[in-house]
């Protein structure tokens, strides 16, 4: 999947959290939003605080969908509230290769 692929798999699926997304489309997403937050930061607060906002949603579901690729259920996002360790772990569950056969 490229870059362009995904950013528009990820907006047309803007709160579908469930099915799979694959790595290429996942981290095309966070490169997505790294570059978008890096360079409304440098416009201002307010463009940043909205263009934020617009991705929220569907970061949300592609990091769901993610998990569901490894097989694992969405709801391990929540392991990210954990300080210091919970990034950790979710970045080692999102370049784990796709889980075949799995429930999602």
């Amino acid at each position: 999947m490229t870059f362009g692929e995904s950013i528009s798999t990820c907006f047309s699926k803007y709160a579908t959290f469930e099915g799979r997304a694959s790595r290429s489309e996942y981290w095309w997403f966070f490169l997505f939003a790294l570059l978008g937050s890096l360079a409304t930061g440098m416009l201002g607060p307010v463009l940043s605080g909205l263009f934020s906002l617009a991705i929220l949603l569907p970061s949300l579901a592609v990091g769901a969908r993610r998990l569901h690729d490894i097989d694992k259920s969405g709801w391990f996002l929540l392991v990210g509230l954990v300080p210091l360790v919970g990034w950790i772990i979710l970045i080692v569950w999102a370049v784990q290769e796709s889980k075949e056969p799995n429930r999602y």
